[in-house]
């Protein structure tokens, strides 16, 4: 038998998506430091149907990722109910979710200060947070008076969320050709990182440079597939922790007699995590953009100048009087750019010493990039890899 004070919280959130993670971990922390909850969870999708043993769990009350064929055997409880899904309001349900307007502002500034001034969406119609992302991003680029092209998988908004994504992958013929007619260099959202993978494995497999011809960027910040989409997806990173403390604020409000109102609570994102499918100025000079792509390519294995303006195919002097109007710098400025990305990026991910790391950054000795290192950044290599390692630790 339980503490008379100690609540068990039935938690119906997929544990399979890195949002829902998130929130399962914004729980824990508030019942770790408030709640003294026993937390009832099972791994689930975010489409599943009611466990079996919630209605023998006891449970004092639910955090849940709200759906309609879920609801009326949740109030069957009768117990507090807190929203963390938001598809469609349910009345006395408390709801807290991503400020997707935001989210929107996030991408749109992302992508115009890398210089982009085409821009297209791709999303699914049907989901929620889809339509809402395209609603708020339309009207940014209309504010700059900027064209917007937009793909929508068809899918009706009564179907469950995994079909209508599922119907992504089945739609490759579509997108691929939607993919094709966008003018470079476009700046494209999209509109979850599932989507984004989908579009990145199309533009790879019809030659579309990322992020030279398309920069694409998506939502979640999902920890697999960013990293193991082609190139590594740019996405926003939602607060989904915070979410799911404020849920669980609300809970513990409502689990004590309290109200906390039915309204909608809009968290912001908190940021975006930059990776390779954004990592780019983008110029409308199609041969600079070649050559950038070039040397983000091979920046790392000892090409010169001289191999980019031949890759090129313009003289030395013709690279240099281009790069420098469209990037307002040379080419030997844009190389060691890369060089030094890639220090960082080693210094911060792996303990190989500093002898073992210049090669692979494209130094043939440490010394020289010691130097350019700390004439770049201000910092020494060894201080760098110190002050990530701290910031890792907070």
């Amino acid at each position: 038998m339980p503490p008379r004070d100690r609540r068990n919280v039935a938690l119906l959130i997929e544990s399979s998506r890195s949002y829902g993670r998130g929130l399962l971990r914004g729980v824990a922390q508030f019942s770790r430091t408030h709640g003294a909850w026993s937390l009832l969870h099972e791994e689930m999708t975010i489409d599943a149907d009611l466990p079996a043993w919630l209605t023998e769990a006891g449970a004092h009350g639910v955090i849940a990722r709200l759906d309609a064929h879920i609801i009326e055997p949740l109030r069957r409880l009768k117990v507090p109910i807190v929203d963390v899904r938001c598809r469609r309001d349910y009345p006395g349900i408390p709801q807290v979710e991503t400020d997707d307007s935001a989210v929107a502002r996030l991408v749109f500034e992302h992508l115009w200060q890398r210089g982009f001034r085409r821009f297209a969406f791709c999303g699914y119609r049907g989901a929620h947070y889809s339509e809402n992302r395209l609603q708020s991003f339309r009207s940014l680029v209309s504010g700059e008076n900027c064209p917007l092209e937009v793909y929508e998988t068809e899918g009706a908004p009564e179907s469950a969320l995994t079909s209508i994504e599922r119907s992504g992958v089945l739609d490759v013929h579509p997108l691929s050709a939607w993919l094709s007619s966008l003018q470079p260099p476009t700046g494209l959202f999209v509109c979850n990182d599932i989507r984004g993978q989908q579009a990145l494995n199309a533009c790879r497999k019809l030659g579309i440079s990322v992020p030279d011809d398309l920069g694409v960027i998506g939502v979640d910040d999902d920890d697999t597939i960013c990293p193991l989409s082609d190139p590594p997806l740019s996405s926003v990173r939602p607060d989904a922790d915070r979410i799911g403390y404020r849920a669980a604020e609300m809970l513990a409000e409502l689990m004590k007699g309290g109200y906390v109102g039915a309204t909608t609570e809009y968290i912001p994102p908190v940021g975006i995590a930059q990776r390779l499918s954004t990592q780019v100025i983008a110029v409308e000079d199609r041969e600079v953009a070649r050559a950038c792509q070039f040397i983000r390519e091979h920046a790392c294995d000892g090409i010169d100048v001289g191999d980019v303006a031949r890759r090129a195919k313009l003289s030395r002097r013709q690279l240099e009087r281009r790069f420098r109007a469209a990037l307002g710098r040379t080419p030997r400025a844009e190389i060691s750019s890369v060089q030094i990305a890639r220090a960082k990026q080693l210094l911060a991910e792996t303990d190989l010493s500093l002898e073992q790391l210049a090669p692979l950054a494209g130094y043939d000795y440490k010394e020289s990039l010691s130097a350019v290192f700390k004439r770049e950044t201000g910092m020494t290599p060894g201080a760098y890899r110190r002050d990530q390692r701290s910031l890792g630790t907070r």
